[in-house]
């Protein structure tokens, strides 16, 4: 397939920290693609990049096949982008602002338009600076799919969102991404709605790109260990892939990355007396793996190939 998205060895530094490191990203035609990482890992740098609001320091980006710092007008209108906060002109109401943002485009969807304002219970005559967050969302998501666009940039869209009108922000979301094969980058801190509608995703740490799989491998890879022994546990233990542990009176609970017969053998030899092998879902996998692992050790096949490309450089 296409790549959409394609970064190589991009780089930001702010100062003196290097926020994106070497970045190697392909998104590919028709792909729900979650971009994941904690506050400061280089997410929303990466986006700004992608969009051409910032400049980085060195390697190349492109979308849709062409530059970013070169796109042309048409292959613009190609890509929607719906911020956090749903930045939108207050003093225009809802009308104003579907007539004025179709003024840009040369193709626009009017019917889409008026089916999910219809959905939402939205009027084209409500101000804009009276709207809810999250009747402001539902405005940018009508704004930012009227044009039918082919990349959809979204950078934490939900945030602030109630349970309920989240889940319907994602519900109309999961239909439009049925429409055409639309690629969509998902930006997001809420783990749960990344994993409803990503099929692959990436998790930043340090400005590097650590995972880069489907969805369920990542998950199905993280596994929580809790070892209970007759007396006390150990204290430290030695094994691969692992991430963290914590050893708590007779208990050592361990999270480990690919728990396979080498992992098992290891674990055994430790002459606990009981092993729990816990399934994580993806929110408590970013968490294990983001909060607890040493960043110079490679767990996944894309931290190996982008230390071997990077040699000792590591994340700023």
């Amino acid at each position: 397939m296409t790549d959409v998205i394609c970064t190589t060895r991009l780089t930001k530094h702010y100062g003196t920290n290097r926020v994106v490191n070497c970045l190697d990203l392909r998104v590919k035609q028709g792909q729900v693609y979650g971009f994941l990482g904690r506050n400061g890992a280089g997410k929303s740098t990466t986006i700004k990049m992608l969009l051409g609001m910032v400049r980085p320091d060195s390697g190349s980006a492109a979308l849709l096949g062409e530059s970013v710092d070169s796109l042309r007008p048409q292959t613009r209108e190609r890509i929607a982008y719906i911020a956090e906060g749903h930045p939108l002109y207050n003093w225009m109401t809802v009308g104003e602002a579907i007539r004025f943002t179709c003024s840009f485009y040369t193709q626009w969807n009017g019917t889409l338009v008026e089916q999910i304002l219809d959905h939402f219970e939205l009027s084209p005559r409500q101000k804009l600076r009276r709207l809810s967050n999250g009747q402001r969302a539902q405005v940018s998501l009508a704004l930012a799919v009227a044009p039918e666009p082919e990349l959809l940039i979204l950078d934490d869209p939900t945030l602030g969102l109630d349970t309920v009108v989240r889940r319907d922000f994602l519900e109309s979301l999961i239909q439009i991404i049925h429409r055409k094969g639309r690629t969509i980058l998902f930006s997001s801190h809420i783990l749960g709605d990344v994993e409803r509608v990503a099929d692959r995703i990436g998790v930043m740490v340090g400005g590097v790109l650590r995972v880069d799989c489907p969805t369920d491998h990542f998950r199905e890879s993280v596994k929580k260990l809790v070892l209970d022994f007759p007396g006390p546990a150990p204290e430290e233990v030695e094994c691969k892939g692992l991430v963290n542990q914590w050893t708590r009176g007779s208990q050592l609970e361990l999270v480990l990355v690919g728990y396979d017969e080498e992992q098992r053998s290891a674990v055994e030899s430790l002459e606990p007396r009981s092993i729990q092998v816990i399934d994580l879902n993806l929110e408590e996998a970013f968490i294990e793996y983001t909060r607890g692992r040493k960043r110079s050790l490679p767990l996944f096949a894309q931290e190996e190939s982008h230390d071997s490309s990077v040699g000792d450089q590591g994340a700023a």
